[in-house]
């Protein structure tokens, strides 16, 4: 399976490090041009590859680590996202719950997205927390996911057990994925929660 991430902000930089650190090959793209990503990537480690988006999106799995609305900007680049894998890794602070028509603000991301199989993830820690390394003695860093489909948690989780991490599964975007998801400018009661799961 092949991986990009939208964004190389703060999040997409510490999601970056997370490919890296397990010599995984990953794809970066932003606004910015592959060119002025190059110094960052090439810092990080040789297996994050700026391109630009409509490379980095031929993907198997796209992250998205963009501010909430640019979703929408990602989301024209295909008609239908029918075979990708789409992590939302956004937050919705601020933004008016009406603004949202009243939903979960992944279920605003996934409908953008049709086809894809969606999930959402790696949201719940700031960057800083999420670009160190998810191991400890005994062990690993809990990342949180949630989707409307089981197979795609299976998928996601695999992918988040060879960064390292222990996903634990929230459950249906509409009922536990809301405990990791921001709401006008209160956060869910998960976020910013850094727990540990011990290794059996």
């Amino acid at each position: 399976m092949s991986y990009a991430i939208v964004g190389f902000g703060a999040v997409g930089q510490a999601l970056a490090r997370a490919f890296a650190r397990k010599n995984i090959e990953v794809a970066v793209a932003s606004r910015r041009a592959p060119d002025a990503l190059a110094p960052q990537a090439r810092a990080i480690g040789p297996t994050v590859l700026p391109k630009a988006l409509q490379d980095a999106i031929k993907a198997d799995a796209i992250i998205l680590a963009v501010p909430f609305w640019e979703h929408r900007k990602v989301a024209k680049a295909f008609a239908s996202w029918r075979g990708k894998t789409v992590i939302d890794a956004t937050n919705a602070f601020g933004v008016p719950v009406e603004d949202l028509d009243g939903l979960p603000s992944s279920a605003v991301i996934a409908k953008a997205f049709p086809g894809a199989q969606f999930v959402k993830g790696f949201n719940h820690l700031p960057a800083g927390v999420l670009a160190e390394d998810p191991a400890i003695t005994g062990g690993r860093r809990v990342v949180f996911l949630s989707s409307d489909d089981e197979s795609t948690t299976a998928t996601v989780a695999a992918l988040v057990e060879r960064l390292g991490y222990a996903p634990v599964s929230l459950g249906k975007i509409a009922e536990g994925g809301q405990l990791v998801q921001a709401r006008d400018k209160s956060w869910a009661p998960l976020i910013f929660q850094d727990l540990f799961k011990k290794d059996k």
